[in-house]
């Protein structure tokens, strides 16, 4: 897909990965909305780049469909969504304080795996419903982690997180493909960005 003039989102545009991609993106030619949980971090990238900045939190439906309005209303409909967002922790099964809070890793299966998932179902809904560009309506792009297959002490919540979005992409992408969107999941180790 050309990604010149096209729009696309970019989630945890605000830093690392998010922003690098948006960063390469924007490059490309694209039309970029930077969504992050940090807004000035996303409109900071975003000045910088010529896109627009966004705040919120992907594992919230209404900040999700709010900023994807907004993405749209800038840009068009995205046509592009690469899921960057997530948040790590280092924390033992049980350790010196106990069992591992329960609290704890329910926000990074929360933000990582099912905030990935919110934001594909939005995007593609919108993508879905366009005119093809080529022969595809739009591309999804999912960010795991090598953790997913090989994950370290302390990354158990984290790995289980990056686990589900390696497991989740083939199914969701053959129920897309009869739409005309593409889904992939990428699985970076550790990289300087």
């Amino acid at each position: 897909m050309d990604l010149n003039g096209l729009s696309v989102f970019v989630t945890g545009g605000g830093s690392g990965l998010g922003a690098a991609t948006a960063r390469l993106m924007a490059a490309k030619g694209a039309k970029v909305a930077c969504f992050d949980l940090n807004k000035d971090n996303a409109e900071k990238v975003a000045k910088e780049i010529g896109g627009i900045g966004i705040g919120g939190d992907v594992s919230s439906e209404a900040d999700a469909k709010a900023a994807l309005d907004a993405a749209e209303k800038a840009h068009g409909v995205p046509r592009v969504l690469v899921n960057c967002a997530g948040i790590g922790n280092a924390i033992t099964t049980v350790n010196k304080n106990g069992a591992f809070p329960l609290d704890a890793f329910k926000k990074i299966i929360d933000v990582n795996l099912i905030g990935s998932f919110n934001m594909l179902r939005l995007a593609a809904e919108r993508m879905s419903k366009q005119e093809p560009v080529g022969e595809e309506r739009g591309v999804v792009i999912n960010t795991a982690s090598v953790a997913a297959f090989d994950g370290q002490v302390g990354q158990a919540a984290y790995s289980a997180s990056k686990g589900g979005i390696v497991g989740m992409t083939l199914p969701i992408a053959r129920d897309l493909a009869r739409d005309g969107v593409r889904v992939v999941t990428i699985a970076p180790g550790l990289f300087l960005t």
